[in-house]
This record gives C-alpha cells, sequence and structure tokens, in this order.
C-alpha cells in the first residue's frame, strides 16, 4: 500500500504547489496558450494520481480486481507492489476514489448536458430574433446580424456555429476594428475554448472544496481570453484590437474608477496597450516540455516497483 499512498501524497502536492508556482510566475501572461496547456497538465496529473491509487488500491483489496491489473504480469512484479499484504483502509480508499471518479463524470455531463441546453435556448432566441429569409437554408451562414442597442459580439458553438454580431456594435466599429472582433471569437472556436471551460467548471462545481479546482476554472475563463486576444492582435494590431474593446465597453462603466465585475476587460486592454515581452521560443519550448512531464511523473511513481522487479 506503500504506492497508493505515495500517489495520493503526489497528487495532493501538485493541487498545493504549482497553482502557486503558477500564481507566481510572470510568464502565463506574457503566454498564454503555454499557461492553458501548463494548467491542463497539473490538473490531469492531480486526476491520474488519483486514478491510480484507485487502481491499485483496488488491487490490494480485492484479488478479482488484482487478477485483471496484473494478468500479464508475472509474480515478481506483483510481489514487488506488496499487494498480498493488504490493508484495513485499501477498500476505504478504493471506494472512496472511485465514488470521487463517478462523481466527476457526472458533473461533467451534467456541465455538458446544461452547455447544450442554454445553447439551444440561444438558438431559438436567435431564429426568433432573426428569422430566414424565404428561401434561406438553416445553416448556409455562420455570421448572424441581430439587430441590438448594445453593441456586442459572440461565439455560439454547436453542430452548426454562428458568430453573433449587433447592428450596434456594427455601427460603432468600422473597418480592421470590427475584423480584429471578429477574429477573436473566431479564435475562440478554432482552440475548441468552450470544451476547456466546461471540463474546469464541472471539475470546480463538482469539488467546490478543492481550491486548485476552483483556481483552475477561474484561470481557463481569463487564459482563452488572452490567448483569443493575442490571436487577434497578431492579425490586426494590438492598438486596433483594444481600441475595439474601448468602442464595445465604454457604455458598461468598465473604465471607471471603481471595481466592476468586467474588471477583466480593462486589464486586458491595458496589457494590449503595454505589451510584455514574449518569450523566446526555446523558453516556450522548455516551458511545454516541462508541463508535458508534470502528468508523467504519476505514472513513473506507480511503475517503478513493477520496473525495479523487472529489472
Amino acid at each position: 500500500m506503500m504506492v497508493p499512498a505515495a500517489l495520493l501524497l503526489l497528487g495532493a502536492l501538485a493541487a498545493v504547489v504549482a497553482p502557486r508556482l503558477l500564481a507566481r510566475a510572470d510568464w502565463p501572461d506574457r503566454e498564454p496558450v503555454v499557461a492553458l496547456w501548463a494548467w491542463q497538465c497539473v490538473v490531469a496529473a492531480v486526476l491520474l494520481c488519483c486514478a491510480l491509487s484507485m487502481t491499485l488500491s483496488a488491487a490490494a483489496a480485492w484479488v478479482a480486481v488484482r487478477g485483471h491489473v496484473f494478468a500479464p504480469a508475472p509474480h515478481s512484479v506483483v510481489d514487488a507492489y506488496a499487494l498480498s499484504t493488504g490493508s484495513p483502509w485499501a477498500a476505504t480508499t478504493a471506494v472512496a476514489l472511485a465514488c470521487g471518479a463517478a462523481w466527476t463524470a457526472a458533473m461533467l455531463v451534467r456541465e455538458v448536458l446544461r452547455a447544450r441546453a442554454r445553447h439551444r435556448r440561444s438558438r431559438a432566441e436567435l431564429l426568433v430574433r432573426a428569422p430566414l429569409l424565404p428561401g434561406e437554408e438553416p445553416g448556409s451562414d455562420r455570421l448572424v446580424v441581430l439587430e441590438g442597442e448594445r453593441p456586442d459580439a459572440w461565439w455560439l458553438p454547436g453542430a452548426a456555429p454562428r458568430l453573433v454580431i449587433t447592428t450596434a456594435a456594427l455601427r460603432r466599429l468600422e473597418g480592421r476594428r470590427l475584423d480584429a472582433v471578429l477574429a477573436h471569437e473566431q479564435g475562440h472556436a478554432r482552440a475548441r475554448h468552450d470544451w476547456l471551460l466546461h471540463c474546469s467548471a464541472a471539475l470546480a462545481v463538482g469539488f467546490p472544496q478543492v481550491p486548485v479546482f476552483a483556481a483552475f476554472r477561474d484561470e481557463m475563463h481569463r487564459l482563452v481570453e488572452l490567448a483569443a486576444d493575442d490571436m487577434a492582435s497578431r492579425r490586426f494590431g494590438r492598438l486596433t484590437f483594444a481600441l475595439a474593446l474601448v468602442e464595445l465597453n465604454e457604455d458598461r462603466g468598465v473604465f471607471g474608477p471603481g471595481p466592476t465585475p468586467a474588471a477583466q476587460v480593462r486589464e486586458r486592454v491595458h496589457r494590449l496597450l503595454t505589451p510584455p515581452e514574449r518569450l523566446t521560443a526555446a523558453r516556450r519550448l522548455r516551458l511545454t516540455a516541462a508541463a508535458t512531464l508534470v502528468p508523467a511523473i504519476p505514472l513513473l511513481v506507480a511503475l517503478v516497483p513493477g520496473l525495479s522487479a523487472l529489472g
């Protein structure tokens, strides 16, 4: 039972230390795409620690499970894990972690179903506000213009995705600024940011007492916007997109002196106007490789006894 316990300790350590290291680092705002990958690797490592610990605990508690897990392995490998000695906590740990896994899957399914319901309602409302013209085929155009007094633009994901923009936004934005806003929303669609938001929301709602999942959700919402900002600014320029953001949000009190729920927009505009220096390609590659290795650590811890026995 030493390996399952070590995996749980490793998962707890990763859940506590990794978010703090990422919060103190200065490079996530400079390289949001790399930061998105790093956060996904950290959360994957935490979940992998729990999954491997559950599997080995179940193998220690029940002979039938052990036979399936170690079916092709020689006896020396099974002996290296000392599973036959058993533990009074093995079955409890396995059941608790299995319940956590089932709860995680249930929360993810619920989040996906809720998102689909929201999209259906949005599409129904869209069809009411922008009905099809005679002879127009459903799904024939990905851009939908809505009559509205509030300037806004958003991407509606789904089987037939739509890019929605209001007439107020068309009146306020002109030329390259409008193109930059559309490129921002298309950046969300190309990177499938909606799936990242669904997964992070499911974990945060399912396990509200686990800080790493709440931080994961908050950072996903922030970093996907920064990543899409960078996609748009690389095509149309930082100043152009910053002015477009200002024009879209100037009537919402975002740029007032006090804190507002949409204060993130103000921070994004400041980042665009005073761009931080990007990391070198070599450092980006090192950070990406280091993040990729994080989920490999639990696998290495789980395999060390077996590999040592074979060696």
